[in-house]
């Protein structure tokens, strides 16, 4: 892996990120996990970037406090800078020898200063809290703080639970709110759908008239989620996809610069590096764009820029090549092998009724074998899939072919008749994918390094009008590294 849009530490993995965007510099601190065993304390680290292609790592950001400290665990949490420029950051703190009133690792909020532009931090334990009455004291994590301005507080959200109800459905946001940024008074939750486990990694965002809460869940999916509403105090209404990615894609929060809003969440990986092992917590940093649409509803794709990087076009079908099926398959696989890292750029103009069509990637040359990228019209979704599937034994029936997709990669998308577009790009054993500039899905690639590229159909018919496949060209290679700054002032 090239690591151009993404990273990923040497011999450690991306948790959740926390993005900072301060003069036009992505500050993105990060759980690093190393998957050391015994646990030796996490800490953040911190990466910059200007232009979400190239990253530069600064190191430690915050350092684990220690094995007897609150915050041998240093978890998710937020910066804000005050009226001085002063940096502060609230964090989770947590150190599984140390138990609260359920008998689970307690979590705590702790706080930080920085006055030379996060370079360092000067811990406040002083100002340390721990969950409120009527919340779990076990889950009080992933402080948010924003500045409500129309009501001269500061407000920070906290994933918590409640200390009744059903277990699966106890999931809150708390709120606390400060005058000063150091002693923190609890009110009402900010939202309490009594729908989740949990909603990890809350923040709270206003644009153009709309205000977004973001949230991650592991109940009834592991997945990122959006609300919109027109007040910050709601009510918040569910788009019709409220999902950022699919489950391979995870604890997402934002930063915008200027009008731009960037997401910047987690590629998971798979136990043993194969197609089959189960999701892992952590893995690579990966950055969707988000647009709104007229309704206050986001679309997802890549940052363009990441697309501009892919200059060195390796192979194309412009040429309009009608594949028909109307009762069986079809497929066009291009000659030339796709390198490790490359992108494809595919449009389709469906007839009706047609049940299938997409892409194939690191196919056989006769496209039998090949990881797929399916778009279904008449179930309104993009679905990833392979074959050959997992086989469980040698006998015929032994093989998982009832499966019809991979488990959770699948993400809605609306698929009437005409041209879409899905576009895909590939780095290692990443893939992001997305349909019509609007919906993305992100997954790995284990099992299957190297092979074509190709377009199919099934029971129907579609018109490939274009297609081509890119590498990272010489152009982008030689492209001069704009130097990022190490510290920004306010």
């Amino acid at each position: 892996m090239n690591q151009r849009g993404f990273f990923r530490p040497p011999q450690a993995w991306v948790g959740d990120v926390i993005p900072w965007q301060e003069d036009g510099t992505f500050h993105l601190f990060y759980l690093h996990e190393s998957r050391q065993v015994p646990k030796v304390g996490m800490p953040w680290h911190r990466v910059v970037s200007d232009d979400l292609v190239d990253f530069r790592a600064m190191g430690i950001a915050l350092a684990s406090g220690g094995p007897d400290s609150p915050d041998f665990n240093v978890y998710t949490g937020s910066i804000v800078v005050d009226d001085d420029g002063v940096h502060h950051v609230f964090y989770t703190g947590q150190n599984p020898d140390r138990r609260g009133a359920d008998g689970l690792p307690l979590q705590l909020v702790l706080h930080a200063t920085s006055r030379d532009g996060m370079d360092t931090w000067e811990r406040h334990p002083e100002h340390s809290f721990g969950a409120t009455p009527g919340y779990e004291t076990a889950d009080w994590r992933d402080p948010y703080v924003f500045r409500d301005a129309d009501a001269g507080v500061w407000r920070m959200l906290v994933t918590a639970r409640h200390v009744e109800g059903p277990a699966r459905r106890r999931g809150v946001i708390a709120q606390c709110v400060s005058h000063d940024l150091r002693t923190w008074e609890p009110v009402e939750p900010f939202w309490d759908p009594r729908r989740y486990l949990a909603h990890e990694c809350p923040e709270v965002f206003e644009w153009n008239g709309w205000w977004y809460l973001v949230w991650s869940e592991f109940s009834d999916s592991f997945t990122t989620r959006y609300r919109i509403s027109r007040d910050l105090h709601g009510p918040w209404r569910v788009p019709e996809n409220d999902t950022i990615d699919g489950r391979a894609y995870y604890a997402a929060k934002s930063a915008a610069r200027g009008d731009r809003r960037f997401f910047f969440g987690w590629i998971s990986t798979r136990e043993g590096d194969t197609d089959d092992g189960a999701w892992q917590w952590a893995g690579t940093l990966a950055v969707l764009e988000a647009e709104q649409n007229t309704d206050g509803t986001l679309r997802f794709r890549p940052p363009r820029e990441l697309a501009a990087t892919f200059d060195d076009r390796i192979a194309a079908l412009t040429s309009g090549a009608v594949l028909s099926a109307p009762d069986g398959y079809a497929d066009l696989i291009l000659p030339e092998d796709a390198p490790r890292s490359f992108r494809v750029d595919a449009r389709f103009d469906i007839a009706p009724n047609t049940t299938e069509c997409g892409l194939l990637l690191r196919a056989t040359a006769d496209g039998d074998q090949a990881y797929a990228l399916r778009l279904e019209p008449k179930r309104g979704r993009l679905v990833f899939d392979r074959w050959p599937r997992l086989t469980t034994g040698g006998e015929q029936w032994q093989i998982s072919g009832d499966v019809p997709f991979a488990v959770e990669l699948e993400r809605p998308v609306a698929l009437p008749p005409g041209e879409h577009r899905l576009e895909v790009i590939v780095d290692g054993d990443l893939c992001v994918a997305t349909v019509d500039d609007a919906v993305s899905l992100s997954t790995r690639l284990y099992d299957r390094t190297a092979g074509h590229v190709g377009a199919f159909v099934g029971e129907g018919t579609v018109i490939v009008t274009d297609l081509v496949v890119s590498a990272p060209g010489a152009a982008d290679e030689a492209r001069p590294r704009v130097p990022v700054p190490l510290a920004t002032t306010a």
